[in-house]
């Protein structure tokens, strides 16, 4: 059993009065993984106080040397991704191969923004003035806090932190309580990497306790969050009130578009994977396949056969192909959604249940609807789970429409072999992310990630555009003959 603690000004600090967390293995909740004291309002001060004083000093070390350090980490988890990748499974519960895939990704991120430490330069632009020169630098915000969900409890704190230590940001970062023991090994590399104290702090706690105190307090100049709408909302607004940054990555309702026309078996392939692969507990998961008629009950079956054959169980186990819940809560929503759509009056194809031969974790079976509504709940609201929600469509134009008809537009994806309609697919729809003949989910460390409409507020994360958040833009006017200037400014 391992402590839960947090980390403040380059100190691990264990609580010894508040309240209580224990975190289990979702896959089996007879295995006490840690426990420990949630961080408090006092935690939260004295780490804010701990950033803003190692400030200075921070952001005016070179980029590249911040990248240096930021790059020993990634090399740190390079080498202990096993370990890592285990603990991950145990705490969160998706199976070792997704918890690998994840730390490959975290690595590539934290790779590639080490590199971009080095390219933080500006633009110089003409002056209409004459013997003046213009140009563009950034610089850091300046305190900047991190709030992470569980379900990518090292990729997504990752492609945060490396961004805003690269660009000279000091960071108190806020994972999930639901997974604070991944969130601290990943702490503990960066500190063996070489994080001077208070540079970057680690609070456990819940978002009544310190969430709202972060984004709140005057020294904390920008929040990056990744969570529900209802948060983000809620955060975005606070932030525009004082003058703050905010960046918010938020929920999902990721449709796959199937034509007639499209390669079957691979469409099922793909919605398989991207409905049901970690559990379903993924922003970019496929929610619903709107299909044209005349292929789907074809497709059906085949999404049937693929789904049937999938093995449930602990993510350590070989073989297995989708892990548990990650909490009786999470489960019990989910199994509420189910609920809602057989009274809804979709069809249940397959699931539904939990399975029994796995009795000790928070398990429930694969699940596919057919015959939905697109005003249905369960093809209109997150679950944030295996619930896919089939929806026929009579012809390509009216499946576009269903495809949109969302407050969600985060990723989405077209099954067809009509380039015509791939590139009406992708200028049409309403999604930050398009993926063609291929699942909803997925991305790559040099490549944006992000969405429009309620998935998402703010620059984008990861790739070039991952450090304009964390910059702020000055433009510098230099009158080098020292004479007055003849034209004037607006």
């Amino acid at each position: 059993m391992t402590e839960v603690r947090n980390f403040i000004r380059g100190e691990w600090i264990s609580k010894r009065e508040g309240r209580e967390i224990e975190v289990r293995n979702p896959a089996d909740q007879d295995e006490l993984l840690g426990k420990g004291i949630l961080a408090s309002a006092r935690e939260a001060e004295a780490a804010i106080a701990a950033a803003s004083e190692a400030l200075p000093a921070w952001a005016r070390m070179p980029a590249p040397k911040r990248g240096e350090i930021v790059e020993r980490a990634a090399d740190l988890l390079r080498a202990e991704q096993d370990e890592v990748a285990r603990l991950l499974t145990r705490e969160e519960g998706k199976t070792l191969a997704d918890a690998k895939g994840e730390i490959y990704r975290a690595y590539n991120v934290l790779n590639y923004t080490a590199g971009q430490s080095r390219r933080m330069g500006g633009t110089t632009i003409p002056s209409e003035l004459p013997r003046n020169f213009a140009y563009t630098m950034r610089q850091p915000l300046g305190v900047v806090a991190l709030i992470t969900p569980w379900n990518f409890p090292v990729c997504i704190p990752a492609w945060k932190i490396a961004p805003a230590l690269a660009a000279g940001n000091t960071v108190i970062f806020k994972p999930s309580s639901t997974t604070p023991l991944t969130a601290a090994a990943l702490v503990e590399i960066f500190e063996r990497s070489g994080v001077p104290p208070g540079v970057l702090n680690l609070l456990v706690g819940s978002s009544s306790d310190i969430g709202d105190l972060l984004t709140r307090d005057k020294r904390v100049r920008g929040i990056s969050f990744t969570g529900s709408s209802e948060n983000g909302t809620q955060i975005y607004t606070t932030c525009a009130a004082r003058g703050a940054k905010s960046q918010c990555e938020m929920g999902g309702k990721n449709p796959v578009v199937v034509l007639e026309d499209a390669d079957v078996a691979l469409a099922a392939d793909g919605i398989v994977s991207g409905a049901f692969g970690s559990t379903g507990q993924r922003c970019t998961a496929t929610s619903r396949a709107i299909v044209e008629e005349s292929v789907a009950d074809e497709l059906i079956n085949q999404m049937v056969t693929r789904v049937s054959k999938w093995k449930l169980g602990n993510g350590l186990d070989l073989g297995v192909q989708m892990g548990p819940l990650v909490s009786a809560q999470q489960r019990q929503t989910v199994e509420e959604y189910i609920e809602i759509g057989k009274r809804e009056g979709a069809k249940l194809v397959i699931g539904g249940g939990r399975p029994s031969c796995l009795p000790r974790g928070f398990f429930v079976e694969p699940t596919i609807f057919d015959r939905v509504h697109p005003q249905h709940r369960i093809a209109r609201e997150e679950i944030f789970g295996p619930v896919l929600s089939v929806i026929r469509a009579k012809d390509y134009e009216q499946a576009l429409e269903f495809a949109n008809t969302s407050d969600y537009g985060l990723t989405s994806s077209i099954y067809t072999n009509d380039a015509g309609r791939i590139f009406d697919f992708c200028e049409r729809i309403e999604a930050g992310m398009v993926h063609v003949n291929s699942p909803t989910v997925g991305g790559e460390a040099q490549i944006p990630f992000g969405g429009m409409k309620s998935s998402g507020v703010g620059e984008r994360e990861q790739g070039p555009t991952a450090l304009d958040f964390y910059t702020d833009l000055k433009v510098v006017y230099i009158d080098y003959t020292g004479a007055a200037r003849t034209s004037k400014f607006y």
